[in-house]
């Protein structure tokens, strides 16, 4: 994974529980024209490790990070890709944005010196499914090769897409996540305009608030995250370590309004119920729930209601907390290292904390884990990832015996 709280997955685990925020002020362009000058940037990557300089130079920051997580997650995995399984293995990973800041650089050679100014890889180096070809390419991954854009709910669905070939028989493994580097100038001018975003551009680690009553809304961030997924059978036979089970997965849709959420939480809690029926499971048995949680006034209201609609009674004992409070939103990628975090949470026992939850609001009446992580009794936990165009998503691991 790439966050900006680590590339490395005990770095970012280790950051998230501490609390550490990973947001800070915009240094890669001039942010002085924007109401929002921060944001969470990935400093410890280096694409060299992972594409040539052509290649770098073909593709956008996006593809780098997707491609990157990707491939640690082969070699932790010690999956062996050979020209007789390859067509068994596939790759879905999404974008929610794409490679924006190929999009803006291209356009701007255009308006200055013409058509010959832009590059013959614009196109195939910013298109969203260029993270996934590249995989495929790469480690010649012939099966199922797919992007799913869901805007937020981008890699979340890539998770529960790529579950769902395997069980159909369409693949015994699957790499799926997704990655996002928004941070540019249009990028950060649109959500600044629809007033989404925190200015809160003096304090930056703490902009980010879920739940808070004083949040402002959400932090714009970057990285990329991969999870391989495995028929449990092949696992075992390859003897593969399995650090947790996927067993629900569940959708909806708001039908509501393009951004906003409806103030009952409705299309959160039937994606939450759809993912408890498939797991055959009731809320009663899930311990941690990994809010979307972005710190947006109305986002986090409404997904409290859905959460307290959704598990009943069992929303006392659920223990609820936003790691996007340390890392910002990765917007598409914000599922897959949730969905990280969630089964760290299982492995470790320990559930990380929502910082900066100095005055809960009222409205959202949930043991939100305020300011530290927490020793805790974790088996089953649930990621919940929402998107524009009222898209939901939500996603269960239980730890396998």
């Amino acid at each position: 994974m790439n966050s900006p709280v680590g590339s490395r997955l005990d770095v970012a685990w280790r950051n998230v529980c501490e609390g550490v925020s990973g947001i800070h002020v915009i240094d890669d362009f001039d942010t002085s024209m924007l109401p929002t000058r921060i944001g969470g940037t990935v400093k410890d990557f280096n694409p060299d490790d992972y594409l040539s300089p052509k290649d770098q130079r073909k593709t956008d920051p996006f593809v780098h990070y997707g491609l990157a997580a990707s491939i640690d997650a082969i070699t932790d995995s010690g999956l062996e890709i050979t020209a007789e399984n390859g067509h068994r293995i596939g790759v879905a990973m999404g974008s929610g944005i794409g490679g924006i800041q190929t999009i803006e650089e291209n356009h701007k050679r255009m308006l200055e010196g013409g058509m010959r100014k832009v590059s013959p890889f614009f196109i195939p180096g910013s298109i969203i499914n260029m993270t996934s070809g590249y995989v495929s390419i790469t480690k010649h991954i012939t099966g199922p090769n797919v992007s799913i854009v869901t805007a937020c709910a981008t890699s979340a669905h890539c998770i529960g897409f790529a579950g769902r070939c395997i069980e159909h028989g369409d693949a015994d493994v699957m790499l799926a996540g997704g990655s996002e580097h928004a941070t540019s100038p249009l990028a950060m001018g649109g959500f600044c305009s629809a007033r989404a975003m925190s200015t809160r551009n003096d304090d930056p680690t703490r902009a980010s608030r879920p739940w808070d009553i004083d949040r402002d809304g959400f932090v714009l961030s970057n990285g990329a995250g991969c999870i391989v997924l495995e028929e449990l059978e092949h696992a075992k036979r390859r003897g593969a370590r399995i650090y947790a089970e996927l067993i629900g997965f569940g959708m909806s849709g708001d039908a509501y309004h393009i951004t906003l959420p409806p103030a009952d939480g409705d299309g959160a809690r039937r994606a939450m119920e759809a993912a408890i029926n498939d797991a055959g499971i009731t809320p009663d048995d899930i311990d941690y729930l990994n809010a979307h949680g972005t710190s947006t006034p109305a986002g986090d209201a409404g997904e409290a209601v859905g959460i307290r609609r959704a598990f009943g009674d069992a929303a006392d004992r659920l223990m609820v907390s936003s790691t996007k409070s340390t890392t910002g939103h990765l917007l598409g990628a914000a599922g897959v290292v949730e969905s990280i975090f969630c089964i760290q949470a299982i492995n470790e026992q320990v559930v990380p904390p929502t910082i900066n939850l100095d005055n809960q609001d009222p409205a959202c009446d949930l043991d939100c884990v305020p300011h530290t992580a927490r020793d805790a009794r974790v088996k089953t936990a649930i990621s919940n990832s929402f998107g524009f165009g009222g898209t939901n998503s939500s996603l269960i691991f239980r730890a396998f015996d």
